[in-house]
């Protein structure tokens, strides 16, 4: 069965600061970017890859991909004003009967992750990779703050996977502040997520203390 996976990089990475998109930044001397294009493609080069950019920076990412020789079969989409509206334009190009979006700045999402996601699709329409907290957890309210459950909370990863159908469905509305991910954007049609486990490596890169860590994680899957 085909599947398609749209890649997002339409950010600007302001957090990471620098003139440089934070997908673009070296990790062990090839841009983050590339470094999850190619662990999709090593999963599955059936795939169908989408990248999310903007527009300024297409000609960019040429360049590198020249730079390091890649060859990898994507299409680049120009991204919107917000994720959500990046989705959407990617959408139109999708070709598989399952849709998992994925955050560029996540190249250490492990294979087992994403066998994971793919599988639970074959018994439900929305599935997310997720993590269980380990640090306590305090809720802050104009009262003061109190202990919280963390058992009651967990982590949100990519790829977020879903029935193409259904997602192409979704995303017929109009955008909403608390769209923060595809998941949330499913549920306004009631169809709520099952969670699968997703690794520990698998981090979003938005800081350069996370740059540093994902380099740390890197080097010991690559010595492993």
């Amino acid at each position: 069965m085909l599947g398609t996976v749209i890649i997002t990089a339409g950010g600007i990475g302001k957090r990471m600061g620098g003139t440089i998109p934070k997908q673009f930044l070296p990790l062990q001397g090839k841009p983050i970017l590339l470094h999850t294009l190619e662990n999709f493609h090593r999963y599955d080069s059936s795939l169908q890859l989408i990248i999310t950019l903007p527009s300024d920076w297409i000609s960019y990412w040429e360049e590198l991909l020249l730079n390091h020789q890649c060859a990898i079969p994507h299409q680049v989409v120009i991204g919107g004003e917000e994720r959500f509206h990046s989705i959407q334009l990617a959408l139109e190009h999708c070709r598989g009967a399952f849709v998992a979006v994925h955050d560029g700045v996540r190249p250490l999402v492990s294979h087992e992750t994403i066998k994971r996601c793919f599988t639970a699709l074959e018994h439900s329409k929305s599935v997310i990779p997720v993590l269980s907290l380990k640090d306590s957890l305090r809720f802050v309210d104009a009262s003061g703050s109190k202990i919280a459950d963390r058992t009651a909370f967990k982590l949100v990863h990519t790829p977020q996977c879903f029935d193409a159908t259904i997602l192409k469905e979704a995303y017929q509305t109009s955008y909403q502040s608390g769209m923060t991910d595809d998941a949330s954007v499913l549920e306004r049609l009631g169809i709520q997520p099952y969670l699968v486990e997703s690794n520990e490596e698998n981090i979003k890169i938005t800081t350069n203390s996370d740059l540093c860590i994902a380099d740390a994680f890197l080097q010991q899957m690559n010595a492993s």
